[in-house]
Parts: C-alpha cells; sequence; structure tokens
C-alpha cells in the first residue's frame, strides 16, 4: 500500500474533479492520505475530507504565511478541531523567511502556540520551514520538539541539519523535488538516511515529479518519488512501499487502523 503522508485536497487545483480523483487513487494503490490543513479555511475543508473519505485522515494547523489570520477566538476554534475523530497531527506549522510578510516575531509566535497546542493534545507535528533553518530548529529545541514526534514536511535542508533531525527521531517528508535534477543536496540527505526515517508525500496539488513536473501533482504520482528512492539507496522499490507505510502509520500513529 502507497501512504501519502502531506497532501492539500481541499485546495481550489482540485475542484473540478476532487470526488472522481479521490475515489480512483484505490486504483493506483493509495491506501492512505493525510490531509494537512494550511489555512483556517483549509482546515475547516480538511474536517468534512475526512469525514467523506474512510482512507482520509487530517492535519489541522496554520502555515506560517497564513498565521497572520490568527486571533485568540480562531485558535480555540483549532484547538477544538484538533480533537476531531481521524485528525492525527497539528500542522502543517512552522517558519516561512521566503517572503518578507507576516513577520518573523508574529510567524514564530504561532509556530511556539501550536506546538503548545501539540503537546497539550499529544499530537504529532508537520513542520513547515523555508529560508529558516536554524531558526525552526532553534524553536523546535526549545521547545522539546522530540518529545512531540513529527515531520519535517518536504525537507530542503542540508546534511548536517538533517542529522540533527534524525537525532530528535524527526521523520523526513520527501516529495516530487527529489526526482529534480537539481536536487544533488536531497539526494545526499535521502541516500544518508534510514530508510525507517523516510516518509512519502506529494504536497499535492504541487510539487509534481519528474516526468510529471508542472502539472497539477497528486498521490497518483507518488510511484515516481518511490522509485527514485528506491534507484538512491538501491533497494527495491517494493520495499520502498512497504517500509514508508510503515513508517507512516508510525508517525500518525494509525498502527491497527482500518484502510480503503
Amino acid at each position: 500500500m502507497i501512504f501519502d503522508t502531506h497532501a492539500h485536497y481541499d485546495d481550489d487545483a482540485f475542484d473540478e474533479d476532487r470526488e472522481s480523483l479521490l475515489s480512483s487513487l484505490s486504483d493506483y494503490g493509495v491506501g492512505g492520505v493525510v490531509n494537512v490543513g494550511a489555512s483556517l479555511s483549509s482546515c475547516h475543508q480538511t474536517l468534512a475530507l475526512v469525514e467523506k473519505y474512510n482512507f482520509i485522515y487530517g492535519a489541522i494547523g496554520v502555515h506560517p504565511s497564513e498565521t497572520a489570520e490568527l486571533t485568540e477566538e480562531s485558535f480555540a476554534w483549532l484547538r477544538t478541531a484538533a480533537k476531531a475523530s481521524k485528525i492525527v497531527a497539528i500542522g502543517e506549522i512552522g517558519l516561512d523567511y521566503y517572503w518578507e510578510e507576516p513577520e518573523h516575531e508574529i510567524q514564530k509566535e504561532w509556530f511556539r502556540r501550536q506546538l503548545a497546542l501539540a503537546r497539550e493534545l499529544a499530537l504529532p507535528i508537520i513542520v513547515h520551514s523555508r529560508d529558516a533553518a536554524s531558526d525552526t530548529l532553534q524553536i523546535l529545541k526549545e521547545h522539546h520538539a522530540e518529545q512531540l514526534g513529527g515531520v519535517i514536511h518536504c525537507y530542503s535542508y542540508s546534511l548536517a541539519f538533517a542529522k540533527e533531525y534524525e537525532k530528535m527521531g524527526f521523520y523526513f517528508g520527501i516529495g516530487g523535488v527529489v526526482t529534480f535534477k537539481n536536487a544533488r543536496k536531497l539526494v545526499e540527505v535521502v541516500d544518508y538516511l534510514p530508510l525507517d526515517r523516510i516518509v512519502l508525500e506529494t504536497d499535492a496539488p504541487y510539487l509534481a515529479p519528474v516526468p510529471v513536473r508542472g502539472s497539477r501533482n497528486s498521490s497518483v504520482n507518488l510511484s515516481y518519488i518511490a522509485q527514485r528512492i528506491a534507484e538512491i539507496k538501491n533497494v527495491s522499490y517494493e520495499e520502498v512501499l512497504t517500509r514508508t507505510c510503515e513508517n507512516a502509520k508510525k508517525l500518525y500513529r494509525l498502527n491497527g487502523a482500518e484502510y480503503a
């Protein structure tokens, strides 16, 4: 079974064919998906998706680029939403310094608040970090995030940072970027990591892998990512699927759960 640990099927890109696409995923061997919240609106839609599809689980959280919308009232709603059945993580949360807004201090405040929420609810975290390597690691260490568990989504930093996260027990979300020609740094990280630290993700509809790069991404394309990981690590494609599925269930504490 293939498990997509990070997708955004609430995105407008799926409005025309969401139901038919999701209903077809089992034909491609996809038996589990975690739909990840990125804004208050997407968290609402995630709750609806997990209710409708038995193979979809959800994460509740606000992406750093959307943290300016958070208030005490909306954060209280997040706390309630994260207690819903089939919500398996707090995410995606973190820091994104690629854009100038929101201000870094606002991002840091809500990153810390959402880390505290994960601890309160005993849920793992899904960490987004872009152009903010040092601050992200520092905050995670300050909050003893190794006690929470979780995944570094769309890992993009150096091998040195990867070793720090490995020591903290994090999983690494590997997606379409690993198939890109300019992915030398990520290939080095994947080669280094033990297979039991890697999970598959799409970030759908974004980051479609080669040979469909530039198109709308979906869980259908996970086979390309798994094949590339198999090549890098010199193991079979089947082993990558088996191990990453096991890892996904451990990450989200789904052992014993039923899948489509």
